[in-house]
Formats: C-alpha cells, sequence, structure tokens
C-alpha cells in the first residue's frame, strides 16, 4: 500500500483514458461506461465508488488484510439469467436517472474496454430463484392460488426472475426531477454528507453519483420478456422496505400482509398470461431509518390519549422533522426500464406512489386495496391515518370522530 494518499478532488485526464458520459444516448456504447476505479484515479468518469452502502465494509475488509484493494471481478458466466431490453425509454434521458439502464450488460456492451483493462462493474444483476412465503401455502389451502406445476407449485414454491439494482444518479437529472438546480443539488449532497464527497462541487464536468445507499430488487412472475408489449398485462407491488414485518411479522403495520398479498396478485397475473412484479425498495422506515421509526413507536404509545390515528403523522415530524423522505418521483424509473407504460392490477393504496406513476405518463387500470381482514389490529392506527391524508380506500376516509380514537396498544401490552 503507498503511503500518500491520492485526492480526487481535481480534475485528472489523459488523453485516450477519460472515458466522457453522454446520458441518454442511443446504444450503451455511445453513452459510455461509468467508470469508478479507486485502483486509476486517471481513469474515473464518477462520482463515488461501486457497491452502495457496502463499499465501507469493502473498505473494512481491504484495511483488515482480507480483500485486495486492487482486486477485480471475474465476470465469467454473470450475465443476466433472462433478457430485459433494451426499450425506447433506456435512450431518453428524462426518463430513468436513477439508475443505469444498462448495468446489467456490462460485459456485453464493454467487453473490449474490459480486456483493455479498464475496471468497470455492473450495477444491476439479473438471476433466476423460486421464492416461498406460508402465506402462499393458505392461498393454496384457500382456493385463491391454484397449483400449475410451472409458475406455481403445490408445495407453495414460485418461479421468478430476480434483479437487484444499484442505485446511480444523473445529477443534471435528477435536480431536474425535483425542480432544483444542479449546483444547489450537488451542495446540498456535500454538505449533507459533511463533506464525503468533494468532487460533487470542484468536479462539475463529472455528471453521474453513485450514492452510499441501498438499491432495489426486483421480483418478476411470469416471462419477463413480454414486458414492454402493450399486449402484455402487468400486476404489481411497489413495496419499501419494513424489516420488523417484512421479515420479522411485527403487526403494528401492515407491511408484510400487503406484501404477501401483492405477490398473490402478481402470480395470478402470471398464472393469466401476464408479468407480475414487485419493486422491492431499500427505504427503511420511509426512509427515516429504522432507529427513527422505533423511537416514533415509543412516542405514539406513550403520548397521552394512547396510540390513534390524528397524531400518527405529528409523531413522525416531532422525531424526524418531516413525514416521509421516501421521494416517490424516482420511483417510475424502473418501469420505464422495464418498458411498462400500463399497470393492470396495482396492489398500492398510496396515493403519492399513484401520483408519481401518472405523473409520469404511467398508466394505472385498477388498483387494488389490501383486504380488510388482512390488516392486523395495532396497524388500524395506521391504516386509518393513512387513508385519511388520501390513501385510496374503496369504503372511503375514516369520519373525523373515528380518528381520535385509541386503536393501539400500549407499549406494554
Amino acid at each position: 500500500m503507498t503511503s500518500h494518499i491520492m485526492l480526487t478532488s481535481h480534475p485528472r485526464t489523459r488523453s485516450g483514458l477519460y472515458h466522457a458520459v453522454k446520458w441518454g444516448a442511443p446504444s450503451a456504447r455511445d453513452r459510455g461506461p461509468f467508470v469508478a476505479s479507486l485502483s486509476d484515479p486517471a481513469q474515473r468518469n464518477v462520482i463515488g465508488t461501486h457497491s452502495g452502502a457496502y463499499s465501507l465494509y469493502r473498505a473494512l475488509a481491504v484495511a483488515a488484510g482480507n480483500l485486495q484493494s486492487t482486486h477485480r471481478p471475474d465476470l465469467s458466466n454473470t450475465t443476466p439469467a433472462a433478457e430485459i431490453g433494451p426499450h425506447p425509454q433506456w435512450c431518453d434521458p428524462k426518463k430513468i436517472v436513477s439508475f443505469d439502464p444498462w448495468g446489467h450488460r456490462v460485459a456485453e456492451e464493454f467487453g473490449h474496454l474490459l480486456a483493455a483493462g479498464i475496471d468497470i462493474r455492473p450495477t444491476i444483476a439479473v438471476t433466476k430463484a423460486h421464492i416461498n412465503m406460508p402465506e402462499l401455502a393458505a392461498a393454496i389451502a384457500a382456493g385463491r392460488l391454484k397449483p400449475d406445476g410451472d409458475i406455481l407449485a403445490a408445495n407453495g414454491d414460485v418461479k421468478v426472475t430476480k434483479a437487484a439494482i444499484d442505485p446511480v444518479w444523473y445529477l443534471p437529472g435528477i435536480a431536474e426531477r425535483f425542480g432544483i438546480g444542479e449546483r444547489e443539488l450537488r451542495r446540498t449532497l456535500f454538505e449533507q454528507t459533511a463533506g464525503m464527497f468533494p468532487e460533487l462541487i470542484t468536479r462539475p464536468d463529472l455528471k453521474v453519483f453513485l450514492p452510499p445507499i441501498g438499491g432495489m430488487t426486483l421480483y418478476m412472475f411470469g416471462d419477463v420478456e413480454k414486458l414492454g408489449q402493450p399486449e402484455t398485462k402487468v400486476a404489481c407491488r411497489v413495496h419499501d422496505e419494513c424489516n420488523g414485518s417484512d421479515v420479522f411479522g411485527s403487526d403494528i403495520c401492515t407491511c408484510r400482509p400487503y406484501l404477501a398479498h401483492g405477490i398473490e396478485i402478481c402470480v395470478e397475473m402470471a398464472q393469466q398470461g401476464g408479468v407480475g412484479l414487485v419493486v422491492y425498495n431499500r427505504k427503511e422506515g420511509r426512509a427515516l431509518g429504522e432507529v427513527t421509526k422505533f423511537l416514533v413507536y415509543n412516542a405514539r404509545k406513550r403520548q397521552k390519549g394512547g396510540d390513534r390515528a390524528e397524531t400518527y403523522f405529528a409523531r413522525t415530524e416531532c422525531v424526524a422533522g418531516v413525514q416521509d423522505m421516501r421521494f416517490q418521483e424516482l420511483m417510475p424509473d424502473v418501469f420505464h426500464w422495464l418498458g411498462i407504460s400500463r399497470i393492470h392490477r396495482w396492489a398500492s393504496m398510496s396515493d403519492m406512489k399513484r401520483n408519481a406513476l401518472v405523473s409520469a405518463g404511467i398508466d394505472i387500470v385498477e388498483q387494488v386495496a389490501i383486504p380488510d381482514e388482512l390488516i392486523p389490529a395495532d396497524a388500524r392506527v395506521e391504516m386509518d391515518a393513512k387513508m385519511a391524508a388520501g390513501y385510496f380506500s374503496p369504503t372511503g376516509a375514516p369520519q373525523a370522530d373515528e380518528l381520535t380514537r385509541a386503536k393501539g396498544r400500549g407499549l406494554n401490552e
């Protein structure tokens, strides 16, 4: 290891090595690769580094001597297990701004540069798997789902195509999406990360940023190569991560029940010849984080008058200063990546998600609410508060006096 530190906050260009990025170009080669090489700063054309939130673990592995800092991945046999795209939306610089639409095709599109020694890494991986949830077995037992021996097996196994997507931000596009200036965006990102990425303000020539945040995972049911075809019907659940409910079954919210219900709808659509899609975003606690979420739980349960819908959002604002930081404005990008312009069954009650999709030109035919019997008793507070705030409800929003009644369990019950 060298004894000096190579700073990255000033431009370095060497003839023939710098790869300019043309976001929205008609092909991957025209657009150019994203090079986040740490071993040769002169090659870099992006801000940040690969692996998102895991980049710090990589640093620990290098510091501990468990990983060579010069290691490059062997991409043999890692190409996508299913064909996705390209779709016309990939070449529209306004449609996709939060990840690289060509990120799963690095080995195919930039093989010549990889062979020349340029360190280019995929930001999307596509594979195939089986999933199984107890709720699917229950749906089979209840007769709502019927095994077909292909998509759904009698034991509840479901065949899926999975895609993991790391964030890649095109800064001019992100700024435009939020109606702010690029310079303002760069400065705020720099200041609010305590100066972690000086290139944000010293390298205006670098337009692409690899933020150290979680990405998303897609679970696709049926033939994904049908996506982008006008006749293909699509069912979808966009789900923002909730570890407590999704994994451990906490009943203070409807997250896991709605996720399971969405998967059931996706399986049905795939069995009918369409495609089902679950988009799982790493945005724990409305992107406020799990520590903040648990603090809010305590505040809700301990407040005078008990846990009630009337003060549901106020308790979050008291702790976090804001109700929600998920920013659904970026969410439609993944639908453009998949070539989807119409969702036939939309398993979500969120007005924010719906508005973001409709504003992005994506039509929603049917909005599907979570069945009332799937709402846990302790989650009634959350559900009533959200419906009163604008969430879709086939029965209408609760009355004002209903919101004042305490419904949540006490903290020690």
